[in-house]
């Protein structure tokens, strides 16, 4: 006859046998949440008190927060935001193909390939050590300057090409980390089945790759979007130029904030998107099962909670 003795239940002590359990989620409680919310109260008005009972309050709203002013110059100044949307949207196909060449160009084995390596490397160092706006100034006004024929003259030609030139340096270093993030086990066994060098590469690796850089990529955009706005200096009439022009004309500084919240509504959800990719990607990588990947994880996290 068997059985246990008295107290003995015949559980197996967890690592002994058995698989541990999953940690579960963390969630948020109706507590966490509204603790978080009275925080935020407290802190954004005790800032809000402060300002308003600052010595020179009285002046700073006439001056940025004039209601009239940005009621008269909301129109015109969203009107000029389509010139930054199609600068953004050129230079950012330009600079997604140019950027991935340069990181290919750089990640080319092999002594005989050492010229190429180098030029690539050259081109990275250089547009990422010079000032964006020292380049976007050589573009627009230099060699238009020149007078070349045949050589275009508009500014936002030249924009878009400083802006290519500029950030195609940081991506290509984006696309660089995940071509090197790829194990060479994958290119190693690409090789094996029969295929060349720049077919494994092109195949196996950089698709592996450009999977992984997507919120990088993303965050590397929401910088390009902003800085769409520095084409202003070489005579292109966009959202930042026309605020500059509607001041110069009412001496009154709240034209740029019409400017600075179009911005803050376009890059917002961006940033946010961004951060639930990168969410994303982290629940599908090695280790996810024990990471949580609720609904409710992945939101709070997208929006800063932890």
């Amino acid at each position: 006859m068997t059985g246990t003795a008295p107290g003995n239940t015949g559980a197996v002590p967890p690592g002994l046998g058995q698989p541990t359990a999953r940690r579960r989620p963390r969630r948020y409680s109706g507590r966490s949440l509204a603790i978080a919310a009275i925080s935020t109260v407290v802190f954004f008005g005790t800032l809000g008190l402060i300002a308003v009972n600052s010595p020179g309050w009285e002046q700073v709203r006439r001056s940025f927060l004039d209601v009239d002013n940005f009621i008269e110059s909301a129109p015109s100044i969203i009107g000029r935001f389509e010139v930054n949307v199609r600068l953004f949207l050129i230079a950012e196909v330009l600079i997604l193909g140019l950027g991935l060449v340069l990181a290919v160009m750089r990640s080319l084995p092999g002594p005989a390939l050492f010229p190429v390596r180098l030029l690539a490397t050259m081109y990275v160092d250089l547009f990422r050590a010079v000032p964006g706006i020292l380049i976007i100034f050589l573009m627009g006004l230099a060699i238009p300057g020149m007078r070349i024929p045949g050589v275009p003259n508009d500014p936002f030609f030249w924009g878009v090409v400083a802006l290519t030139l500029i950030y195609s340096a940081y991506v290509s270093e984006v696309y660089r980390a995940g071509i090197e993030s790829v194990h060479p086990s994958q290119a190693a066994a690409a090789r094996s089945l029969g295929l060349s060098q720049i077919q494994a590469l092109r195949h196996v690796v950089l698709p592996q790759a450009v999977r992984r850089v997507i919120p990088p990529l993303l965050n590397d955009f929401i910088g390009l979007q902003k800085d769409t706005v520095l084409i202003s200096f070489i005579g292109v009439v966009e959202i930042f130029r026309q605020s500059q022009i509607r001041q110069s004309a009412t001496f009154n500084f709240t034209p740029y904030l019409v400017t600075a919240l179009v911005f803050l509504v376009v890059t917002i959800p961006l940033a946010r998107f961004t951060d639930w990719l990168v969410g994303r990607q982290r629940n599908q990588g090695p280790g996810s099962q024990a990471g949580g990947g609720s609904r409710a994880a992945r939101r709070g996290r997208v929006w800063g909670f932890r």
